[in-house]
């Protein structure tokens, strides 16, 4: 049913944009490099992080890809109101420290979720393949998304989250992460790196403080702002520059599941076609791509993380891209599910209709739409 070359089965994954320039390929290779790179305390590490290298959460099928990994969010929920217990170092934990600072008697070590917290939740590492094209479409289609699934009045009526763009000083439409908190490769680049392993830079110069605590900074052994932006531009580059994952060949039930998908509902968020508008990569310069979602936030109900972030409520999540789906053996958000049975029964809230079509189906029916999840 799919006829672009994104999907040919002769591309491996984890392989840049095909026809770039050689500058162009200069800049993916530079930034699969850093990458790849092991950071270290005097380059910025810390104090407190999640991880030494983007590589080493993102690597399932290749580098860049998912993780076995999962972060911690937590906040304290009273009746509709939800605080992310900023003071405590909230709302993402750091989970390791750099321990004894040279030159002193302070040790920082890793953050704990405290105890005055009633919300915790826990995601899992994201695959980056593609996500080039997400950059490149224009903020209007997902908004003209967002109105016609609201025009249908069928349940199902996403939302494009608005979120401060720091380069543009402005808010403009969320695409990535879980909670669409981020509005392009850049600031998301930027902000993993210093959420993620510490690395302050100019678009986020200000390090955590471990649980709250900002009086440890003072042993900071590295309180200058970490990366130029340098770095933050070569991790986008990379991201922005890495080809989609293939699909996988497709099967007479592979390509039937697609239509038991399309008909009890998945395909309303799990859209399978978009479209990219102008771009310097001729790869991504008005093409076709299909990621299987619609990068909305939608009401998930009980699937939901209880988490509030930028313009995302706490049962909203962004739909998650299906492409890639094979190389995972955990699924939603959390990695809750072990198969994606499990995963799709676990839906809920605007997805709940299709989740229980699905459970309605035969087992011949449900085989099938398994058959094409595993082509993804």
């Amino acid at each position: 049913m799919l006829s672009s070359l994104l999907f040919a089965a002769a591309v491996a994954v984890g392989t840049p944009l095909p026809n770039l320039t050689p500058a162009q390929s200069a800049a993916f290779n530079d930034g699969r490099d850093d990458f790849n790179e092991v950071e270290s305390v005097a380059e910025g590490l810390g104090p407190v992080f999640n991880g030494r290298s983007c590589a080493e959460c993102h690597n399932i099928g290749a580098t860049g890809g998912a993780g076995t990994q999962s972060v911690t969010r937590f906040g304290k929920r009273s009746g509709n109101a939800f605080d992310p217990l900023a003071s405590l170092g909230g709302s993402l934990i750091q989970v390791n420290g750099i321990g004894p600072a040279d030159g002193s008697t302070h040790t920082f070590s890793g953050e704990s979720v405290p105890a005055s917290a009633n919300v915790t939740a826990h995601r899992r590492t994201t695959a980056l393949f593609g996500l080039g094209f997400v950059d490149a479409t224009p903020d209007s289609d997902f908004f003209a998304m967002a109105q016609l699934q609201s025009a249908r009045r069928g349940g199902v009526s996403g939302r494009v989250p608005l979120v401060d763009n720091i380069a543009a000083g402005m808010k403009t439409a969320g695409k990535f992460g879980w909670k669409g908190q981020n509005p392009t490769l850049f600031q998301f680049a930027g902000d993993a790196y210093m959420n993620e392993m510490g690395i302050t830079n100019p678009q986020f110069p200000n390090e955590n403080c471990p649980n709250g605590n900002c009086a440890e900074l003072a042993f900071n052994p590295a309180p200058s702002i970490n990366d130029t932006g340098d770095g933050v531009q070569a991790l986008a580059d990379f991201m922005t520059m890495l080809n989609a994952p293939p699909r996988a060949a497709v099967s007479r039930d592979a390509n039937d599941g697609e239509g038991i998908f399309n008909r009890i509902g998945c395909s309303d968020c799990h859209v399978a076609n978009l479209h990219t508008g102008s771009s310097p990569i001729a790869a991504l310069d008005h093409k076709t791509y299909h990621p299987y979602s619609d990068f909305l936030l939608h009401d998930m109900g009980s699937l939901g993380d209880g988490i509030v972030q930028a313009d995302a409520g706490a049962q909203e999540m962004r739909t998650a891209p299906l492409w890639g789906l094979r190389f995972l053996n955990a699924y939603l958000h959390d990695g809750r599910a072990a198969t994606l049975d499990d995963a799709i029964l676990a839906h809920d809230g605007e997805a709940r209709a299709s989740r229980n079509q699905f459970a309605a189906l035969d087992a011949k029916s449900k085989a099938k739409l398994r058959e094409f999840l595993k082509s993804l």
